[in-house]
């Protein structure tokens, strides 16, 4: 089928006002979010010394997902989604201004113990359990089909762009004032200015399921996703690669301790991936993938971990920066491809559930990969953890390949209206 003037723009998705609110709102709950991480991570450790501490801060915001993630799909499948998204932002405000006051307490009375910023970013998990889902099913609402492969490509890049923005703010301001007292005050109030851009947003209100909640009813994505093996291989090869090649968790350790760069310097190690990751996504957007999707994710998995390896044994900032970059720009092919791949393919009264399942993958491979990767270093040391984890995830890539053939053989993502994929 020819494709239309709107399919061949590589700014189709900006025409519609929804999702140019959705993206800027995003923009700024990304970057909130990023330079809370780098402030978090950098106090944490300021504070112990303990590569392990790091490791549990990821297990702190994972185990609310892991735990919520049934009812948080059913609930974004039967109540607003819009509704839902202006909730969590309140709530990611709430746990900002937690760490804002943990912080002023410990500047005014001595306290040392890191245990409340366990408690708060065990309730930013369960902010973000409700938050992701909603999200992800939230988007395909705003464009039409046939340019939302062009809307994924723009909202990961805007992802990314805040993903660079945020750690090096959070990293300048912190590294400035020597406290993260103007990091959490700003994204506090950052949260709240995504609330407003929702809240703004006008969409037309579909009739929810008013069919009885069931154990079924709940567990029908992860029934979806066992099924379509496609799907079950993207998704998992993403959590066990993601999860072994760690590196990002430990740029705290390489900043203070191998590089010697400090916290402005984490700020700017934080930021490489999304420097590597929008570049990428930007190209996305103008020059789509439009063939061997499938193969093309293999080999940036591939290249993660070769990657990754590079950087773990690096003793030079300009090398790590470089390494870095190539992480974030293979990592957003495999983002890109299956996000396309789970959201077309999945009817929209069970994407919240779908989204969820997904999320859990994602959560697992970010946040419980931090753990390991910390738990590693705790046993064997920082560099040793980053390498075995690249290895890890060559040898994973490779597996995959074979018990995945459908990855292999995916073709294009959008083949015209009636298909999502084409093999």
């Amino acid at each position: 089928m020819p494709e239309t003037s709107v399919e061949r723009s590589s700014r189709a998705a900006f025409r519609y006002p929804n999702f140019r609110y959705y993206l800027l709102a995003r923009l700024l709950t990304t970057i909130s979010s990023e330079m809370q991480s780098v402030a978090v991570g950098w106090q944490v450790y300021a504070i112990t010394h303990r590569p392990l501490d790091l490791g549990l801060m990821g297990l702190a915001q994972f185990l609310p997902g892991v735990c919520l993630f049934l009812a948080a799909g059913h609930i974004a499948d039967r109540v607003a989604r819009q509704r839902i998204l202006q909730t969590c932002l309140v709530g990611f405000s709430i746990c900002s201004s937690l760490l804002l006051l943990f912080t002023l307490n410990r500047a005014a009375f001595g306290h040392v113990s890191v245990y409340p910023i366990y408690a708060v970013m065990l309730l930013n998990g369960t902010v973000r359990a409700f938050n992701a889902p909603a999200s992800q099913a939230f988007l395909p609402l705003l464009v039409p089909r046939e340019v939302f492969p062009n809307a994924v490509a723009w909202t990961s890049s805007v992802f990314q762009t805040a993903a660079i923005a945020g750690p090096m703010l959070g990293g300048i301001l912190y590294g400035v004032t020597g406290s993260p007292v103007m990091v959490y005050l700003l994204a506090g109030v950052a949260y709240l200015g995504g609330f407003f851009l929702i809240s703004g947003l006008r969409l037309v209100v579909h009739e929810r399921p008013k069919t009885a909640a069931s154990l079924g009813i709940v567990l029908n994505g992860l029934k979806y996703i066992w099924a379509n093996k496609l799907v079950l291989g993207a998704i998992s090869l993403d959590l066990f690669a993601v999860l072994l090649g760690g590196a990002v968790a430990l740029l705290p350790v390489y900043a203070r301790e191998i590089l010697g760069v400090g916290a402005t310097g984490l700020g700017v190690l934080r930021s490489a991936p999304g420097v590597g990751a929008v570049l990428t996504s930007l190209a996305i957007a103008h020059w789509p993938l439009k063939r061997r999707a499938g193969l093309a994710m293999l080999w940036c998995v591939f290249g993660f971990g070769v990657f990754t390896i590079a950087f773990g044994l690096s003793r030079s900032l300009a090398f790590s920066l470089i390494m870095l970059l190539l992480i974030g720009a293979s990592d957003i092919i495999s983002v890109i491809v299956r996000s396309t791949m789970i959201q077309l393919g999945t009817p929209d009264a069970m994407r919240g559930r779908v989204s969820a399942v997904n999320m859990v993958f994602v959560g697992a491979s970010n946040e419980v990969g931090q753990f390991e990767s910390g738990l590693t270093a705790q046993w064997f040391g920082a560099v040793p953890a980053v390498v075995l984890g690249g290895i890890g995830t060559i040898l994973i890539v490779a597996a995959w390949a074979c018990l995945f053939p459908s990855l292999r053989s995916l073709d294009r993502l959008v083949a015209d209206k009636g298909a999502s994929v084409e093999e």
